[in-house]
């Protein structure tokens, strides 16, 4: 197979109907590495919007149990990607993450804009530092993806398009990121994860790194010093680089998901995925006495 072949495969197909297909050739074959770097930011990004931030912190799961946070949502996400929508382990993760949400008194916008972030972000890190860019075809049928999971999860006033989504990403962090303590809390103990995956001489470097690559209504959101201009510019650049390596190499063969990143580590003999997740006690660390109804995911 050639370099641009598999792209070729994904414009004959049709990004309304075989959008789970095109969403794992891009995400599975095309670019593993880029949609993972690509959907921790998303996640990362969610902590600015203080409700979302807020609450997180008042779980804990993301400052006490980060490592099982991060493998828990990775591996749920991932198993609907792998197995689909109407297949029972799809299933079954998607009604875990309906059971963890119906827990908390969690807002609609909020919901929404957590799914925004799952279709705008890979876009534009993989337009800015992958091995290609993202074409319109795939960019539709990942708006088709995420429309589709976020119906299974109740999610109302979805947005149709990439641009749709888009608009609604950029309008909501425009009018709700702004600084919160526990927030902010959220966000050292996820920087300190990211670091904490290799050799403890460089985490100085690797916070450093990861700051960087923050766009600067992160980077004030949470009160961080802005990056030197030259480290901004030497970190984003490595990045490019590597996606620059990347495409001089052959097609990537079999697919990679996201069960296989050497950072998912809680799991090293295996996991049901019925058994992932949190399950929030009614009165303790944010779950009200009388918790939301979660919506059961649709039959397809």
């Amino acid at each position: 197979m050639k370099r641009y072949e598999r792209l070729q495969h994904i414009r004959r197909l049709d990004p309304e109907k075989d959008f789970l297909t095109i969403y794992r050739l891009s995400a599975t074959y095309e670019f593993p590495w880029d949609f993972t770097r690509a959907l921790e930011l998303a996640l990362y990004r969610t902590y600015a919007v203080p409700s979302i931030g807020r609450l997180l912190a008042r779980t804990a799961e993301l400052t006490e149990r980060t490592q099982k946070r991060y493998d828990d949502t990775a591996l749920l996400l991932d198993a609907v990607v792998e197995h689909g929508f109407g297949s029972e382990v799809g299933r079954t993760a998607m009604r875990r993450i309906n059971q963890m949400h119906g827990s908390y008194d969690i807002a609609n916008d909020d919901m929404r804009y957590v799914l925004c972030t799952f279709v705008v972000m890979p876009k534009r890190w993989i337009d800015a530092y992958g091995w290609r860019r993202f074409s319109q075809h795939e960019a539709a049928a990942s708006a088709v993806y995420y429309r589709t999971l976020g119906r299974h999860l109740g999610i109302q006033g979805i947005p149709g398009s990439y641009e749709e989504f888009a608009e609604c990403l950029d309008a909501y962090e425009e009018a709700h990121f702004a600084w919160d303590e526990g927030a902010r809390t959220v966000s050292d103990a996820t920087i300190e994860l990211m670091a904490s995956w290799y050799p403890r001489p460089l985490a100085p470097l690797l916070r450093a790194a990861t700051v960087a690559l923050l766009d600067d209504s992160l980077v004030k959101a949470f009160r961080y010093e802005q990056p030197h201009p030259v480290t901004r510019t030497l970190v984003r650049g490595a990045v490019r680089l590597r996606g620059r390596a990347v495409r001089l190499l052959p097609p990537r063969t079999a697919p990679h998901y996201a069960r296989q990143n050497r950072e998912i580590k809680g799991y090293p003999d295996g996991y049901r995925v019925g058994e992932l997740g949190t399950r929030p006690e009614p009165g303790v660390r944010g779950c009200p006495v009388r918790p939301a109804k979660s919506p059961t995911p649709r039959p397809e």
